[in-house]
C-alpha cells in the first residue's frame, strides 16, 4: 500500500496519536454536547463511548462526573493513551461490532466522529447497535461531519483517508430510523487548534431511545 492510498481508521489514528486531541479536544461544541448529556444522565450512569480516542474530553468528563465509562476504539495507540490519561475508565481495543454487549445495558452511548470511515450501511448498523445496548429511554450523544459524500478520498491531518457521510437532514433521519427521538441538533464550523487540521462543519445530536 502506498501512502497515497486510504488507510484504515486504526492506522490513521495510530499515526495521529495525541495530535488529534491537541487539534480537536478544545471544541466548545463538543463540551456543550457533553454538558447536555450530563444533564439527562441518572447518577452513576453506565456509558459506552464508541470511538473513544484519547479519552479526552469525553471519557474524562463523564468519569469526573461520577459515571462509569467503557471506551472502545480500533486504534491500539489511542487505547493506550486513553488508559493512561483516564485511569477511571475502562478501554478496549476492538471493533464495536465485534464486542459482545448485553441488550439494554447502558444508560448512554457516545459516538463522536467515529462513523466517518465506515460505509453508510455500517454507520446504520452501529446506530442500531447503540439502540440495542441502550436501556429504553437511554440517551445517544453523537457528532459527525454533515456532508453528502460517499467513499471520497482525502487527507486528514496528513493521513490519506476515505470518508463517507450524510447531509444534516439525512443523518438525522438515519438516527431516527435506528429507533431514536432527536432532542437537539447543533451545527457549527470548527477550526482545529493545529494548522494540519483544516476547518470543518460539525453537527452534534442528542437523542433518546424510543
Amino acid at each position: 500500500m502506498t501512502m497515497s492510498e486510504p488507510r484504515t481508521a486504526a492506522a490513521v489514528f495510530d499515526a495521529l496519536g495525541t495530535d488529534y486531541e491537541e487539534a480537536f479536544a478544545g471544541s466548545a461544541a463538543h463540551r456543550a454536547s457533553l454538558e447536555q448529556l450530563l444533564e439527562v444522565l441518572p447518577p452513576h450512569a453506565r456509558v459506552l463511548d464508541i470511538g473513544s480516542g484519547t479519552g479526552r474530553p469525553t471519557a474524562l468528563t463523564l468519569t469526573d462526573a461520577g459515571h462509569t465509562v467503557l471506551g472502545v476504539d480500533v486504534s491500539p495507540v489511542m487505547v493506550e493513551i486513553a488508559a493512561r490519561q483516564v485511569p477511571g475508565a475502562e478501554f478496549r481495543c476492538v471493533d464495536i461490532r465485534e464486542l459482545p454487549l448485553e441488550d439494554s445495558s447502558f444508560d448512554a452511548v457516545c459516538v463522536y466522529f467515529a462513523l466517518l470511515q465506515m460505509s453508510r450501511e455500517e454507520q446504520a448498523d452501529v446506530l442500531r447497535l447503540a439502540g440495542r445496548v441502550l436501556r429504553p429511554g437511554g440517551h445517544l450523544a453523537l457528532a459527525t461531519v454533515p456532508l453528502d459524500v460517499e467513499g471520497v478520498s482525502g487527507t486528514f491531518m496528513g493521513q490519506p483517508v476515505e470518508v463517507t457521510s450524510f447531509g444534516e437532514k439525512e443523518f438525522t433521519a438515519l438516527v431516527e430510523e435506528a429507533g431514536f427521538t432527536v432532542l437537539s441538533r447543533e451545527s457549527n464550523m470548527f477550526v482545529p487548534a493545529l494548522p494540519a487540521a483544516v476547518p470543518e462543519p460539525q453537527m452534534f445530536l442528542l437523542a433518546r431511545r424510543r
